[in-house]
């Protein structure tokens, strides 16, 4: 099998957390258990998608939406200084 490299590319993320807003992100206010995390709903192209708190939303090259697990977003991002 044939490997590559992902491009270098730069995206916008931030980290949501429970009253945190975020464009794209629709909060839902509501227990996913009895004691659990509050989610919210972020809309990506796979439809809506479950954000948990200290997930990330990045805004993909097109403007679109993805979430991401935070122990995921630290093996494939790291800050860019401008």
């Amino acid at each position: 099998m044939s490997k590559f490299r992902m491009k270098p590319i730069v995206v916008e993320a931030e980290q949501w957390f429970p009253g945190k807003d975020i464009d794209g992100v629709i909060p839902e206010n509501y227990l996913t258990e009895i004691g659990g995390p509050m989610v919210a709903l972020a809309l990506t192209p796979n439809g809506h998608e479950q954000v948990l708190p200290g997930d990330w939303v990045i805004m993909g090259i097109n403007g679109e939406r993805y979430v991401c697990k935070h122990n995921l977003f630290e093996k494939i991002f790291e800050p860019v200084n401008e």
